[in-house]
C-alpha cells in the first residue's frame, strides 16, 4: 500500500465496507508450486471474515485450504498527466487509484455455508442491476442448482490483516483537483473523477 498517510481509509471497517461493497478480488497465494492468483467475488461473513468461491477445476483450489492469502481488491484508476495541474512544469505524472488488501487465512467451507455465500452474493447485487426483478435461488430448478453446486467449492478467510490506499489527489492543492477531475472527466474516467469529487 501507499506509504502516504494522506491516502488511508479511516479504518479497518471503511476498508471492508469499501471491499465487500466493490465485491471481486484478485486472490494471491504463494503455493509449493510457485505463486498463484484466482479471480473470484466476496461477501461478507461477520466482521472478521469474507468468503469466496471458485470452480473446482480452479488449479489453486487444492492448494486453498489453511494456506495464507491475500485478497486484493482494485476499484477506479487512473493515469494523471501534470498537463492537468496549474502548474505541469513543477508535477510529474501519477497514478490514482483505491485498492484493499484483506489478508488472512482461507479454509474450505461445507456446502449450506456455500449456498448462504451464494445467496448472500445475489442478495447483495441484484438490487443493482436489476432491483425490480430480483434473481433469488427460488427462481431455479433445485436439481439443476444442486448440480451446478457440485462444480464450485466456497472458502471463509479469516481476516488477519486489512491495508487499503485511497489515493485521490489529497495532497494537492484545490486548482490541481479540479483540473485532474475536468481532465479525467474528458478522457471517459468518470468513475475515477467522481471518486475525487468526493474527497
Amino acid at each position: 500500500m501507499h506509504p502516504n498517510k494522506a491516502f488511508r481509509f479511516d479504518n479497518d471497517a471503511a476498508m471492508l465496507d469499501w471491499a465487500v461493497a466493490r465485491g471481486f478480488a484478485h486472490i494471491l497465494a504463494a503455493t509449493t508450486d510457485g505463486p498463484m492468483v484466482a479471480h473470484a467475488p466476496i461477501v461478507p461473513a461477520g466482521d472478521k471474515a469474507v468468503r469466496f468461491h471458485l470452480a473446482r477445476a480452479n488449479r489453486l483450489v487444492p492448494l486453498l485450504d489453511g494456506a495464507r492469502v491475500i485478497l486484493s481488491i482494485a476499484g477506479p484508476d487512473g493515469y494523471v498527466t501534470p498537463n492537468w495541474y496549474a502548474d505541469p512544469v513543477q508535477q510529474v505524472p501519477t497514478w490514482n487509484y483505491v485498492a484493499v488488501e484483506i489478508e488472512g487465512t482461507a479454509h474450505a467451507i461445507d456446502e449450506d455455508a456455500l449456498i448462504a455465500l451464494l445467496d448472500t452474493l445475489a442478495a447483495i447485487h441484484e438490487p443493482r442491476v436489476i432491483p425490480d426483478n430480483v434473481w433469488t435461488r427460488a427462481k431455479m430448478d433445485d436439481a439443476r442448482f444442486r448440480a451446478m453446486l457440485r462444480a464450485i467449492i466456497g472458502f471463509e478467510v479469516t481476516i488477519e490483516a486489512v491495508r487499503g490506499t485511497n489515493k485521490l489527489g489529497q495532497n494537492k492543492g484545490e486548482a490541481d483537483r479540479a483540473g485532474t477531475i475536468g481532465g479525467l472527466a474528458r478522457a471517459g474516467n468518470n468513475a475515477l473523477a467522481d471518486l475525487m469529487r468526493t474527497i
